[in-house]
Formats: C-alpha cells, structure tokens, sequence
C-alpha cells in the first residue's frame, strides 16, 4: 500500500529555473554523461563558430585542449553582441545567450540562413555543465571578458582591452560532478573537426592538444566535399581520376554530392545535413542508394552491358568500391534528438533522387569509359556475391558455416546464454592450449588461430569465405557475414577477445583480425562487442619473488613503491626528511610538473626543448607572471630577477637580455622576448600573456610547491647506509628510479606461449585482475584511411606512413 503519511499537493510541484533542469537532467541536453556527451560540449561550442562561416562571417577556428583537460574555442566571427537586451531586463545579449535555454540567433532567418544548432540550447548548456567557463568578444571596438561557473555568471561583463578584430574565445572546463569520464580523446575531436573542414571549404581550422605528446593539426581543404572524397581515396587505386560532383539549390534546400569509384571491395558512404555527421543515415541517404541503384542498372541495360545476367544490379552491388560523400543544407532540418544522428525531411529524399538521376545520368553518357568501368565492376560484384551465396550454400549443406555443428579446434564454454559468454582469438597452438587449460570453462570459450589469416583489405567477398581461418571464426561466432546476413542477435559470444604476443608477428595478427570484423562485421564492433587483451608487457623479479607489470606507467609506479619501501629523502640537512607515501607524492609531483614544463618549452618557445624549459622554470619560480605584465617596469624587475637566478641554478645558459615590453591594446598588458644562451644556441622565450596566460603555466604555479616541500638543495637519498646526492630536483625522480631498479631482474614481456595456465589466467584472463581495451570507432574516416594505408595494395603511402611515423617507434622488434 502507497504511505499516505506524504503529501502530494502544490508543494510537490518543482519548477527548476533557468539551466537548473539541464544540470538535473544533462542527458536530454547532450545524449548522456560519458564520452558521447563529454565531448558533444566541444561540439555545440565549435558548431556556434560554424554557424558564422556559413553565413560567410568567420575563416578561422582554433580549438585547444589544454593540460587539465579545459578546452578553448577561438573564432574570428562577428562575436557574440553584448549590448543590453531589449526583453530580458538588466542582462546583456551575452549573458542571456550563455544563461537562458533557447537563446539565440538562429531562431531569426535574418541573422543566420542556414544553421546546424537550431535547438538554441547548445552553448548555454555547455555553460551549465562547465566547473568554470569565459568568454572573451572582440568587436565594436573593444576586447569584453565575462566569467561562469556551473550557468551563473561570476563576474560581470568588462572591457580588458581593445582590438581592431571581431570574433568569440571560449574556454571552458566540463564539471566533474556531472560526467562520467574526465579527458577529451583527441580522434574523437579531430575527427569532427576534419569533417567541418571538408564540408566547408575554405574554413582552417586548427587543433592543438597540449597534453601528451602536444599534437597539432590543420584541416584546410579549398576542394570542400571533392577535397574529401579524394583524400578517403588517397591509398586506393582510382577508376576515374576526377571524383564525380553535383550541386544544385532548389526550394531552399542546398545539396552537394561527391563520389569516386577505387578497385576496392569497401563501401564508403559519408552524410552530412548542415555539417551534422547524420550517422544513422536519413531521407537523404534513402534517396541517394535508391538512385544510383536505378541510374546504373537503366544505363547498363540502355547500352547492352549486363549480358547472360538474370538479374540486375543490387545496391550492395552498385556501391562495392564506392567512395561518396552527400551534404544538404537547409534552413529548418529535422532531425531526430538533439545530437543529430538521422535527417527526417520528406521533401530531401525526392530531391536527392533527381538530381542523382539526372545528374549521373548525363555524366555516364558524356563519359562512356568510366561508366563501363563502373557497371563492370559492379556486375563482378553482383557475380562474387552469387558465388559467395551458393558458397554459403554449399557450406550450409555440408554443415561448414551456419549449422549447429562447430569447428573441431574451438575449446566451447558451457554458458549458452551469449551476454555471459566471451570467446578467445588465441595466436598460436601453444598459447591456445595454455589457455584451454587455463579458463574457466563455464563461460570462456578458446579459438587458436594458426597463423596469419587473409587480409580481407585485398579480397573479395567470394575469396575471402574460402579461407579456412575465417570460416572457422565466422562458424564459431554465429552470425553471418556479410552487409544482408550479419545478425547481431545469432551471435554466440557477446564478449570476442582478440589475445596476441605483444611482438610484431602478435600485431599484424591483431591488424589481420581487425580489419576483418572493422570492414565484414562492423556492428561487431559499434555494439561493444570487440576486446583486445592486454598481457602484461613487464615480469619483474627478485629472487623468487615474481610480479607481471602491464605497462610503463604501471612499472613506473611498482619501482617508485619498492624504491620508498627503504629509503629516505634528506632536505637541507638530517632535519627534515621525507619518506613512504609523502615521498612517492612529492616525486609524482615533480614528475609532472617536469612533463608539463617540457611540453611548455617545446610549444610556446622557437627553439623549445629541455634547454628552454629552465627558462621558463625560472619565469615560474621567480617572476610574478601574469600580474607583472600590466607594467612595463614590473616586467624589467622580473626579468632581472631571472638573470640573476639563472646565474646560480642554471650557469650553462647564459642571459643575453630582453626586448623593449610592448602594449598588446587587446589584453591590455606588456610582453617581450627574453633572450639566452647555451653552448652557442640562442634561445628565445615570448614572455606574455600567451605563456603566462595558458593553461599549462597556471598548472606550473600550482605545482611549483614541490621547491617549499623539498626545501633547498643540495638533497639527499638514504638508503640502508647508502647516500646519493642530488643537486637538482627535477633529477630527483631518475635517481630514486635507480634504488627501486636495484636487484630486479626486468624483463620486458612479448609471447603468451612463455606462460603456464596458471599465469596465463592471473594475468591475462581472470576477469577480476585481467585489462581488456574495447575496440571503438572513434574517428571512422581516419580509420578508414589506416585500413587503407597499412592493408590496402598500394606501396607508397605505406612508405610515407612508415617514414613519418617511424621516430615515434618506442619498443622495436627486430
């Protein structure tokens, strides 16, 4: 019975006001708190600074992700205005765009004729999920800064500075008490700003992410959705060099098409409606598929060109080896949610039909050799699919494929619902029968794969189904193959883990398998199902004692543990001492601070690396940046004092001076060049707001606290009557490596065979202490490419590949 002891009268009525109910409710906003939504944040701030270059008022983006995972998004658009509003009482135009829910200027066909943020939700959503959030307009004049945090302005909106620019900044933190997940992944990023790039040319738009190892990128492409096509088809062999494009505007709705054939066996098929990846596809799509299957099959049959066929071209035949890319434009889309995944509009489809009919049609009668080409290669296609169905076919009858018999060399598991089972991809009898013996034979299932199978990059459908390895792996997962046949709800595992040696024989395996599920059994792969194992890479061991460490950072940290288990760290003499857990602290610290200290030399400074970073040190530990800069003279003492600190603590680079401090009018402080140098190296470091300012300084001040915990040098390491001395912190962390390195026996680990069951489960299989990496697609045009680059038949860009990657090879197998 329902307690009647509470009451439900208009008390129980709760209205959240202004962007409370997005804070209460982020998922209706944003599609939920994880990395789907985390970073669809970045995306309504950027799609802001889009809306301005398609209505032809902004060329330039600059978006950063900086050290503690805060994002920046800067543009040369109008900026947003920030004059008073005329309905809102007491707020300015910036305040209610950033505060209020369905704020904004797209609302106004005067103001933006075309838009992909229509719901006018996104940057004050953004605003209402970020810990901190500023914005900084340029225009009319004048550089305005205003500050949020979690919706509530915390400042109020003042002017810092002037400019002869226009255009919007906004940095912004995601609240930690709201999402799941706390850092951006670069490919996700990347991936959605090389499609905005693309699909609107003309626009550069650059990323900089300045944690690991600070990758940056331009996307610049004049070509816009022909640049694209060709840059998917960049490792493929082409049938027609020029990509075939169409445009037409008619009813207000503007519509591009780009498409090229290669000799490949892949489908790729991209649509946008106003720059919004539509990933679901749509009436635009629809539309599309429907079209080309009709033109091709009326132009073959037109010219004779499918004979002894009984059947025409399917859609699956038509788009083997086809590369496309469709955009529409119009000025009220309808899509299905806030994140945009499915174009609905009716009138689309019938456009797009036309046109392609139209439009194709004429381009195959006025170039007859693409067009035979192209139904030729679409008739073997429709062939090799009738072979690769009577294959199915024959393997059906004799029990090979898809009946209930299952290959001999698979180990099964005795759970036979598939949410609770998982199978292992084994490299390698040896490993495979380590594992059988291994498992846990109620739900853990074991393949071992002898040797490499096909690389299904180079093969068609037919080709491919003849390969052994591969039938056996489409057999024991159950569910087909294939675009029409792959049934998610036969397959008998719900968890398929790929488990190779960490050697390059373990790779390529790994990138055989890969490719297979990536480009044969891709839902496979978009549900979750696809894991990599992650054996340990490290056996450390001391005497009798051994421990398997998964990876550098792990093995970073299990020396630091055995390192400060005896040892002692002496500061400015025997008084004052650090050991145990405040020691492995304050070397974590210093590690750190060391890491974003390079980064900063390596980014903000011509000639970059560790020779610069004690520059920049001394600027942290003894200058007053960023205050100082708003006077010219409180910089020359600033500077002073680092020539006379460098002197002491860093003799090898010499001072040469500074330039004479400059008023930046848009932020309203000074800046100059402070000049060094070392062994005949001059050394330039900007000193402004553009250093003192970022991200990575201000993590640099917080973190300089680890100078007052170690107090003054010289220090000491003690360790059971040993003694180290250490003249420089920022070397303390390699020598207390040293004591934790002492006496181990390190070795770096490569092949499952070496393992018994028993270790083989510990480390790699026992769901409760193993590491398995989920394979997701995070940038699927950049995956393609790779695919294309490392398995595809063309030598040269694999050549470049190799070449430019090849410095950043940490372990080599040779």
């Amino acid at each position: 019975m329902a307690d009647e002891t509470k009451k439900y009268d208009a008390e129980s009525i709760k209205v959240l006001e202004g962007l409370a109910a997005v804070r209460k409710r982020p998922g209706m906003y944003i599609g939920d708190t994880s990395v789907r939504g985390f970073h669809h944040l970045v995306f309504e701030v950027v799609d802001n600074s889009v809306d301005e270059s398609i209505n032809g008022y902004c060329d330039k983006i600059d978006v950063t992700i900086h050290v503690d995972d805060s994002v920046t998004v800067d543009d040369n658009g109008r900026g947003i205005p920030v004059d008073k509003h005329q309905t809102v009482k007491g707020k300015t135009a910036l305040e209610v765009v950033m505060t209020m829910l369905h704020a904004g200027g797209k609302f106004d066909k005067d103001s933006y004729k075309v838009s992909g943020g229509l719901h006018g939700v996104g940057v004050s959503v953004v605003n209402a999920l970020a810990e901190t959030l500023e914005v900084q307009v340029k225009r009319d004049g004048n550089v305005y800064k205003q500050v949020y945090s979690r919706g509530n302005p915390i400042s109020k909106l003042e002017i810092i500075g002037k400019t002869k620019r226009t255009g919007t900044t906004v940095t912004f933190k995601p609240d930690s008490e709201i999402f799941e997940v706390s850092d951006f992944h670069y490919d996700i990023v990347a991936r959605r700003l090389r499609e905005l790039a693309f699909l609107n040319g003309g626009l550069k738009i650059s990323l900089t992410d300045e944690r690991g190892d600070g990758k940056q990128e331009e996307f610049f492409y004049k070509g816009g959705i022909v640049s694209f096509v060709e840059y998917l088809n960049q490792a493929k062999e082409v049938l027609h060099k020029k990509p075939i494009y169409f445009s037409v505007q008619r009813e207000g709705i503007e519509l591009e098409i780009a498409m090229q054939y290669n000799d490949g066996y892949s489908e790729q098929l991209y649509s946008y409606a106003n720059f919004i990846n539509t990933i679901e596809g749509g009436t635009h799509e629809i539309g599309f598929k429907a079209a080309l299957t009709r033109t091709l099959n009326n132009y073959a049959s037109q010219n004779n060109l499918m004979k002894q066929l009984k059947q025409n071209l399917g859609g699956e035949d038509v788009r083997e080896g086809l590369t496309a890319v469709i955009s529409v434009k119009i000025a009220e889309p309808q899509f299905e949610g806030q994140t945009k995944t499915k174009l609905g509009n009716s009138e689309v489809k019938g456009l797009v039909e036309a046109m392609v009919n139209e439009k194709l049609g004429s381009y195959l009668e006025e170039n007859p050799a693409v067009a035979k080409k192209v139904i030729m290669k679409s008739v073997d296609a429709l062939r090799a699919r009738e072979a690769a169905r009577k294959a199915r076919d024959l393997a059906r009858r004799k029990t090979a494929l898809e009946s209930g018999s299952l290959p001999g060399k698979l180990a099964d598991c005795q759970e036979r619902d598939p949410r609770f089972s998982e199978l292992f991809l084994v490299e390698g009898d040896s490993a495979g029968g380590s594992a059988k013996q291994g498992r846990d034979r109620k739900y853990q299932a074991i393949l071992p794969m002898r040797g490499k199978i096909l690389n299904v990059e180079k093969a068609r459908f037919d080709k491919m189904l003849q390969n052994a390895e591969i039938q056996t792996i489409i057999t024991a997962l159950g569910a087909g193959i294939g675009e029409n046949v792959f049934d998610l709800e036969k397959l008998r595992y719900h968890r398929v883990i790929i488990m190779t040696d960490a050697d390059v024989d373990g790779s390529h395996i790994r990138t055989l398998l890969l490719t297979l599920f990536y480009r044969r059994m891709r839902p496979l792969i978009e549900m979750g199902h696809l894991y990599v194992a992650q054996p340990p890479l490290y056996r450390v061991k001391k005497g009798k004692n051994e421990r398997y460490i998964k990876d550098d950072q792990a093995l970073q940290d299990h020396l630091l543990q055995l390192a400060t288990e005896n040892l002692k760290l002496e500061m400015g003499g025997k008084d004052k001492a650090l050991s145990g857990d405040r020691l492995i602290a304050l070397v974590k610290k210093i590690l750190r601070y060391n890491d974003i200290l390079l980064k900063a030399a390596r980014r903000r400074t011509k000639a970059g690396g560790e020779k610069t970073a004690k520059i920049i040190d001394a600027l942290v530990r003894q200058a007053d940046l960023p205050e100082s800069l708003k006077n010219a003279k409180l910089i020359e003492r600033d500077l002073n004092k680092i020539v006379k600190y460098l002197k002491t603590a860093a003799p090898e680079v010499r001072p040469l001076g500074w330039d004479e401090p400059k008023l930046d009018e848009e932020s309203n402080t000074y800046r100059t060049v402070f000049m060094a140098q070392e062994n005949g190296t001059t050394l330039e470091v900007e000193v402004g707001l553009a250093l003192a300012g970022s991200v990575e300084f201000e993590e640099l001040k917080r973190l300089k606290s680890i100078y007052e915990e170690a107090g003054q040098a010289p220090y000491v390491l003690c360790s059971n009557g040993d003694r180290m001395e250490v003249p420089d912190i920022l070397r303390l962390v390699e020598k207390v490596l040293e004591f934790g390195r002492k006496g181990q026996d390190i070795q770096r680990y490569k092949g499952l065979g070496e393992m018994n069951p028993v270790q083989l489960w510990e480390t790699t299989m026992d769901p409760e202490r193993r590491v398995l990496r989920q394979v997701k697609i995070e940038d699927g045009i950049a995956a393609d490419k790779l695919f294309d680059v490392l398995m595809g038949d063309q030598v040269d860009p694999r050549r470049e590949f190799i070449k430019d990657n090849a410095l950043n090879v940490i372990n080599l197998d040779i």
